[in-house]
C-alpha cells in the first residue's frame, strides 16, 4: 500500500468514527448535524438555499467573509497562492466608465453543476436543497471537477491536515469548495460568511430559500435587478449578485 493510500484510509477511518457520516446519495444529509434534523431524515427539494450579494455594500478592503469562512472551516488562509480559499474577493472594473466593484466569489451551487456531470465516482453531488458538496470518502482527487467549474471555485488538498474542525472533514488528496456551511444550515443557522458580513455592518450577503417567495432573498430578487455570473452557460447558479 502506498503512503497516499495509507493516509487516505486513516482519514476515512477517522471521519467515519468521529463524524458519523451518512449515505452519500443526493438528497440525503452528508454529515450528522449537531442539532436539528435527524440523521435518517432525507433532505427535500422544498427549499433551495442560495445567496444574494449586493456589491454596492461590499467594500474592497473588507475581507470579513473570507476570514470567517477560513475560521469556520479550518482553512489556514495563510498564503492565498497555495492554501485553500473557499471564498475569494474579486475586484472588477468597467473599462468604459471606470466604475469598480468588489465581490466575493465562491462555489455558485448550480442547479446543473458541471462538476457533478464530470465526476467519475459520484463524489461530487448536489443535494435536493441545492447545496453542491464533495463526498471525501469516494473522491479520488482526479480534479476533473476543478477543470469543469467555470467559477474556479474548487481546490485540491495537497498536504496532510491537522486540527480540523469536527463539522468539516477535509483530507489530503481530495477536492473541496464552499459547502454553504451545510453543517450550520442543517442546524437552522446562516453560513459563517453571512453572519460575519452582518457583524461588520455591511449586510452585503443575504442567505435564504430561493423557492420561498416570502423569504428575504426571494423578495429582494423580485424587487431589485440581480444577475447570475455566466448566466449564458445555463447552469442556474444559486448565488446572485446585485450591482454588477
Amino acid at each position: 500500500m502506498s503512503g497516499r493510500d495509507a493516509a487516505r484510509r486513516q482519514f476515512l477511518a477517522w471521519g467515519a468514527g468521529a463524524l458519523a457520516t451518512l449515505t452519500i446519495a443526493p438528497g440525503v444529509l452528508l454529515l450528522r448535524p449537531v442539532h436539528g434534523r435527524a440523521p435518517e431524515q432525507a433532505v427535500t427539494g422544498k427549499a433551495r438555499w442560495g445567496l444574494l450579494i449586493d456589491t454596492n455594500r461590499c467594500a474592497a478592503g473588507c475581507d470579513a467573509c473570507v476570514t470567517a469562512c477560513n475560521r469556520e472551516n479550518g482553512l489556514s488562509g495563510a498564503t492565498r497562492e497555495t492554501d485553500a480559499q473557499w471564498i475569494r474577493k474579486v475586484e472588477l472594473r468597467d473599462p468604459r466608465t471606470g466604475r469598480k466593484a468588489s465581490l466575493p466569489v465562491m462555489c455558485q451551487h448550480c442547479e446543473h453543476p458541471p462538476c457533478v456531470d464530470v465526476c467519475p465516482t459520484g463524489a461530487s453531488f448536489r443535494r435536493a436543497d441545492g447545496i453542491v458538496l464533495v463526498d471525501k470518502h469516494i473522491c479520488i482527487g482526479c480534479r476533473y471537477c476543478m477543470m469543469a467549474c467555470p467559477y474556479k471555485a474548487r481546490s485540491l488538498v495537497h498536504e496532510p491536515l491537522a486540527d480540523q474542525q469536527p463539522d468539516v472533514p477535509r483530507g489530503k488528496g481530495t477536492v473541496e469548495s464552499c459547502t454553504l456551511c451545510v453543517h450550520r444550515v442543517d442546524r437552522g443557522e446562516r453560513p459563517a460568511c453571512v453572519e460575519a458580513c452582518a457583524a461588520a455592518g455591511r449586510g452585503a450577503i443575504v442567505f435564504g430559500d430561493l423557492n420561498d417567495p416570502a423569504s428575504a432573498i426571494a423578495r429582494r430578487i423580485a424587487q431589485y435587478p440581480s444577475v447570475q455570473v455566466r448566466a449564458d452557460l445555463g447552469l442556474n447558479p444559486g448565488v446572485r449578485y446585485e450591482g454588477i
